[in-house]
């Protein structure tokens, strides 16, 4: 391609000017990871105090398209992960008798409040249970998005899923969505589960600017997406 003085475009429509600005500032794998990849909204609802339980309140933003019945059946709590951070966590009794709960994992530019109605909708026609969290500076959860917060934002909500509700590895499906798919692929290489879902799976920092990238290099973000591959379990991608 022709120069274009100094913003001659390089990669993705990125000028040298922006990727140095982007990758050098600072050179940290983890710091190029929250440019990229994580878009928190503006939270679209809160955690209220209850004498019997907290109590979830949506704002318009979150589109809910259900009735109180149906909000009536999900749980809100904080928990705490290993990094300090408190975590906002959801559970949907959507089928009395279901065999299996889903450890949801969401996409990068929503957050519990906007994805409660696709929730209700999916644990309903599969009829399974849905238990979700926000990751680190989503939502109510506090604390700045990163590649470690991830990892332990889902760590801190697969024991809070096993503690306060009883549920067995065994009867827990594992599903990620986009940047959801990066905690997801961790914890699956860590805990047993009955199955692993990835929806439009990332592939590695390096491999999202380089599409032609090989290697898996030392400095790479969510390089676990690409060295966890192998399981004992079903995937389905």
């Amino acid at each position: 391609y022709p120069c274009q003085g100094p913003r001659r475009i390089f990669m993705n429509g990125l000028s040298i000017r922006e990727l140095c600005c982007l990758f050098c500032c600072p050179p940290c794998p983890s710091r190029i990871a929250a440019k990229l990849a994580f878009l928190p909204p503006e939270p679209t609802y809160s955690m209220l105090p209850d004498p019997e339980a907290t109590a979830l309140h949506l704002t318009e933003r979150a589109e809910f398209q259900y009735t109180q019945r149906e909000l009536d059946m999900t749980d809100v709590f904080l928990t705490r992960s290993s990094r300090g951070n408190r975590v906002g966590c959801m559970y949907i009794r959507c089928a009395p008798n279901a065999r299996f709960t889903v450890l949801f994992s969401h996409g990068n530019a929503v957050d519990l409040g906007q994805m409660s109605s696709f929730y209700i909708g999916l644990g309903t026609r599969i009829n399974c249970n849905i238990f979700s969290y926000d990751y680190s500076g989503y939502g109510v959860s506090t604390g700045k998005p990163s590649e470690k917060n991830l990892y332990a934002d889902i760590d801190a909500a697969w024991h809070a899923l096993r503690s306060r509700y009883g549920i067995s590895p065994e009867n827990i499906i594992l599903y990620g969505q986009s940047i959801g798919t990066v905690p997801t692929v961790d914890l699956a290489s860590r805990f047993e589960c009955a199955a692993v879902v990835l929806h439009s799976p990332l592939t590695s920092g390096m491999r999202v600017a380089f599409p032609d990238t090989k290697k898996t290099y030392c400095f790479d973000a969510f390089p676990k997406c690409v060295t966890h591959t192998h399981y004992t379990l079903e995937c389905f991608i």
